[in-house]
């Protein structure tokens, strides 16, 4: 497949910038953070996205959704990465929605589909328990219980955790941590009893929780997909997560490089504009190289993912990787050729370099996909 957009996609590029660049700029996420929105993004500005589709963007017609593709997704996250908007779009219209769509019965599609597309509902992924991504590594307990099981441990670094109506976790219900046998995903309500949340704001200005379960209680309804064989599904839903933070660390490091542009064409040294000095111009030239490489490895998992989700990981962990290691080049380069006030708050350019930051460790950072990359090609 040619690694272009098709026309209806290139327009829900333009319609897509059009929105963000007036109601979501990177001015909208300064006012975030300085009024300390305890959301982490902005209602109202949700509630119009869910109007025009996005907030159901993968989800089937016949619930309500736009029926738009992974490709789709990847186009709005990119256009969302470039102007840093501040939304649970990943969390809910990319994880939660694939997880729904592709392992939860038809009781679930049905009750909860329709509400993540008309935007009247919040997911989150809980996964990770320490300072990396490892989820085979999970030691979060389910026990049985009864006709159902009681879910026991803590996770740390999720998103959205602490707005989130309904939570996407991923526990042990057989063997031991490490093995990617025994594991098993439940969806259960974020205000269950023994579920509580300590929300956290990261360097990116973003709203995170940790989660702790004490014996919280899910029943047999409860359990998405089949029970200790729950790893193969975990990783198809993270694959989509990982495609869609490459395409937001995409739009990212354009929108720091655009920005920095803009900068070399305006400041003066010595009389001259400083984009006309040759060691500035190769850096440039260097980064925009690799930042359209970036953007045709993120269509291509993306493209897989609509065309064969279940042999995406290859390509999702590559445009991982990629996406990050040059995401931070990006934002590195941007503050580096913006000189001293590159490093203060009163630019802009400094929310790109914390954004990249975090979404670079999210769910496998560049040795991680590296390594992963390896093991899948059999080295």
């Amino acid at each position: 497949m040619p690694l272009v957009l098709t026309e209806e996609q290139q327009m829900l590029r333009d319609s897509a910038r059009g929105f963000l660049d007036e109601k979501a700029p990177v001015a909208a996420l300064r006012k975030l953070r300085d009024d300390g929105n305890p959301d982490g993004f902005d209602r109202g500005v949700w509630k119009e996205m869910a109007e025009m589709g996005w907030a159901g963007i993968v989800v089937d017609e016949e619930f309500g959704g736009s029926e738009f593709g992974f490709v789709g997704a990847g186009v709005l996250a990119e256009e969302m990465g470039r102007t840093l908007t501040a939304s649970p779009f990943l969390s809910t219209s990319v994880l939660a929605a694939t997880a729904l769509k592709k392992i939860a019965g038809d009781n679930h599609k049905k009750e909860y589909l329709p509400k993540i597309s008309a935007g009247e509902a919040l997911f989150a992924l809980a996964v990770d328990e320490g300072a990396k991504h490892r989820p085979a590594k999970t030691a979060m307990k389910a026990e049985k219980h009864g006709n159902g099981f009681k879910l026991s441990g803590a996770k740390t670094f999720v998103a959205d955790g602490a707005v989130a109506d309904k939570i996407i976790v991923a526990a042990r219900s057989a063997g031991a941590p490490g093995e990617e046998d025994g594991l098993t995903l439940f969806l259960v309500d974020a205000k269950a009893k023994g579920l509580s949340a300590e929300r956290t704001m990261m360097v990116d200005s973003r709203g995170y929780a940790r989660l702790d379960f004490e014996g919280v209680e899910a029943t047999g309804d409860d359990v998405l997909g089949e029970v200790d064989n729950g790893y193969a599904a975990l990783e198809g839903v993270l694959s989509a997560g990982r495609a869609g933070l490459a395409a937001e660390m995409s739009g990212a490091a354009q929108g720091a490089f655009e920005m920095t542009v803009g900068y070399l064409k305006e400041r003066k040294q010595f009389g001259t504009e400083i984009g006309t000095f040759q060691a500035l111009q190769h850096r440039a030239a260097h980064l925009y190289s690799e930042i359209e490489l970036v953007k045709s490895a993120v269509l291509k998992a993306l493209q897989d993912l609509d065309g064969m989700y279940d042999a995406a990981a290859l390509s999702c962990s590559l445009a991982k990787a990629k996406a990050g290691e040059v995401a931070k080049l990006a934002s590195q380069e941007a503050v580096q050729m913006h000189g001293g006030i590159g490093m203060t708050d009163e630019y802009d350019i400094g929310f790109y370099m914390k954004r990249i930051r975090a979404a670079q460790e999210m769910f496998g950072d560049t040795a991680f996909h590296a390594e992963r990359f390896a093991k899948l090609r059999g080295f």
